[in-house]
């Protein structure tokens, strides 16, 4: 039989980089090779490949009918993105075809739609996934499938007007104990563009006024929002991914910050176009009042894939400097001294009861602009410059009786 005469089945992508895996874009070429290595003659009745692309989220849910009834809702969705199917093997006659022995390859190509699609991702509800599989069918013996998947990811350039608009708000909070006022605290923020990529530095101004009697601490963080959607109902996974702490303001007194730097971790990049499923960042600038709830002004941002041209706008810096890195496809995030707190420390009790009882929001604006193909995800990295090298020895002497003298001495 063949199954047993089968010592490798394997799918190999081709990728212009031999230790790394391809990345794909919308309207991309996807190509490679079924490889089939046989350790005697074989006869096979066909070989086929399905190149599949989906969005699915699922979640369950426990509801009670009453004092002695419950049961689960289940909720469930999903959106297809790709769907293409290719013979690589079969007899025109529908007769079996004879392989000898020894290692037999079968070249695949196929594109990718040209419309849109979704960068790939894996969430705690739902994931969004392309990949390949191909089945081999064989007289006389069970069906030997093999799948393989491989990334997709949707450039979002950073570089259009939408995504280099500063953003800047105000908030204030009157601190209270039982029916008595101790002052305001007002919080005004501003950050120079609302795109970023993973690696940049986001430089935070912003201004913190206390009016209370008591000491405060400032402090800013980076949270990702995952939205899975289903049936008119949806369920959100929050965290914080980026954290900065500011010196204490006393009271009745002021603090500035003149562009304190938060970085971007390694994470993937911002999700907008899918209707099941987001990714969307947030820049929270927070501080505890007294008395009351945390006072958190929001600054929505955008994780972006392709980084801001150096010399391409006035709002350019040092900060955004990149280089290559694709580290936030493993999504492993080094340096990290201490992991963020928890989202319940970020957000207030007014806003995670607000939340709790959000419906489905509408359709996003449309962000088509933002996306073009066919480029490479980047991700950058903000890097000093480092010092010049010191040295005690001059390396240009002069001679003694040519040096400046003292004009007293």
């Amino acid at each position: 039989m063949i199954f047993d005469k089968l010592k490798k089945f394997d799918i190999v992508f081709d990728s212009p980089e031999v230790d790394s895996p391809p990345v794909f874009s919308s309207g991309d070429v996807v190509s490679g090779r079924v490889v089939l290595d046989l350790s005697g003659e074989s006869r096979v009745e066909s070989l086929k490949l399905h190149a599949e692309g989906f969005a699915k989220v699922h979640w369950t849910e426990s509801r009670s009918a009453g004092s002695s009834t419950a049961y689960t809702q289940n909720y469930s969705d999903e959106v297809e993105y790709l769907n293409r199917r290719e013979v690589l093997l079969q007899a025109d006659n529908g007769e079996m075809t004879t392989l000898p022995a020894g290692r037999h390859e079968f070249p695949f190509s196929f594109q990718l739609p040209e419309e849109t699609l979704v960068t790939s991702f894996e969430g705690k509800h739902g994931s969004i996934r392309y990949w390949v599989k191909v089945k081999l069918h064989r007289p006389w013996a069970t069906v030997k499938k093999i799948k393989k998947e491989f990334t997709v990811i949707e450039p979002i350039d950073i570089n259009t007007p939408a995504l280099l608009a500063p953003q800047a708000g105000t908030k204030d909070k009157m601190a209270r104990a039982w029916y008595r006022n101790f002052g305001q605290v007002s919080v005004t923020a501003k950050i120079d563009r609302k795109g970023y990529t993973p690696g940049e530095v986001i430089p935070v101004f912003a201004e913190f006024d206390n009016s209370t009697s008591r000491s405060v601490v400032p402090k800013a963080y980076i949270t990702q929002t995952q939205t899975f959607i289903a049936r008119g109902t949806m369920k959100q996974k929050r965290s914080v991914v980026g954290t900065l702490c500011g010196d204490i303001v006393g009271a009745r007194s002021r603090e500035t910050w003149h562009g304190r730097a938060i970085k971007i971790p390694p994470v993937g990049p911002s999700i907008l176009q899918c209707r099941i499923i987001k990714v969307e960042y947030m820049l929270k600038v927070c501080v505890d009042v007294p008395g009351t709830s945390k006072l958190c002004l929001e600054l929505p941002l955008v994780i972006g894939t392709i980084p801001l041209h150096p010399f391409g706008s006035r709002t350019s810096s040092v900060s955004s400097q990149y280089s290559v890195n694709l580290e936030w496809l493993r999504m492993a995030i080094p340096e990290q001294p201490e992991p963020p707190p928890d989202y319940s420390s970020v957000v207030t009790e007014e806003e995670a009861e607000q939340r709790n009882n959000t419906v489905v929001p509408p359709p996003a604006e449309d962000l088509s602009g933002i996306l073009e193909r066919p480029l490479m995800a980047f991700v950058q990295e903000f890097r000093f410059r480092p010092p010049p090298v010191y040295s005690e020895i001059d390396p240009n002497p002069q001679p003694f009786n040519m040096r400046p003298r003292c004009m007293t001495c």
